[in-house]
């Protein structure tokens, strides 16, 4: 089940593979992502030494747990095996390539981060993807028309 999605993602970045990882999280910090609040806005992923860690993603204070030195975007350490870690330390080396946030997802009691390396788009794709939308709702409205004709 999503809990929390970063909608920009697909349309910042193309997405070129796509991954799940753990996240070390505290006890309000997963209640408070099982109500569904938080935010991806300005969020990334980086690697320090042989570690992948999440900067910057807010995940908001549970009301009813103890908040008094918590921080809503503290750095937050993401868990996966050494393997996949070399694997996306040379991958995210190539030029241009990045780790991007994906979404917060509940699988049984365990939150997991899903997140993708990607690479940015430029302007102009920007425009080519949303010409491309366009003319797919279009075709979709003539197939309908023509289904409700008959």
């Amino acid at each position: 089940m999503t809990l929390l999605v970063n909608k920009k993602a697909s349309y910042e970045y193309e997405l070129l593979q796509t991954y799940s990882a753990g996240v070390v999280l505290s006890g309000g910090e997963v209640k408070s992502l099982r109500n569904k609040s938080g935010s991806f806005t300005g969020s990334y992923i980086k690697i320090l030494g042989e570690e992948l860690f999440l900067l910057n993603a807010q995940i908001t204070p549970y009301k009813f747990a103890d908040n008094r030195e918590y921080d809503p975007k503290r750095t937050r350490k993401l868990l996966l095996k050494k393997k996949e870690i070399q694997h996306l330390i040379e991958q995210s080396n190539q030029k241009g390539r990045t780790l991007i946030p994906l979404s917060f997802e509940s699988m049984g009691r365990h939150i997991k981060l899903k997140f993708a390396l990607g690479r940015g788009k430029k302007q102009f794709e920007h425009r080519a993807d949303l010409k491309k939308r366009a003319q797919e709702r279009d075709l979709q409205r003539e197939i309908k028309e023509k289904v409700r004709i008959r």
